[in-house]
């Protein structure tokens, strides 16, 4: 069975097979940064701090369970595209508001 040919795209550009240790730091850092971005386009609302902070805490905690998917699944590459949708739409959204007003 060839499993570097079925990596993912930002798996294998880490070298998850190479350097398994530093692959899956890059790849979980990765998968973080990326679902706080979809999340604070997509979903955030003004909430108290103790709030975010559980929330935020529960995010990166279910990064971990992606992580593993993200190996070898198109994870990374989803929330990518997703973020790429949301700031396409949160930018024609505020240039819309400029037009308007």
């Amino acid at each position: 069975m060839d499993v570097i040919g079925r990596l993912s795209f930002f798996a294998s550009l880490y070298n998850v097979h190479e350097q398994p240790t530093k692959g899956m730091w890059l790849l979980y850092a990765t998968i973080v940064v990326l679902s706080i971005i979809v999340y604070r386009l997509g979903f955030a609302r003004k909430l108290p701090m103790l709030k975010n902070v559980i929330i935020y805490s529960l995010l990166v905690l279910g990064c971990t369970i992606l992580t593993f998917f993200a190996v070898f699944l198109p994870v990374a590459e989803g929330l990518l595209v997703a973020a790429i949708v949301l700031i396409i739409y949160k930018w024609r959204l505020r240039r819309e508001g400029e037009n308007t007003a």
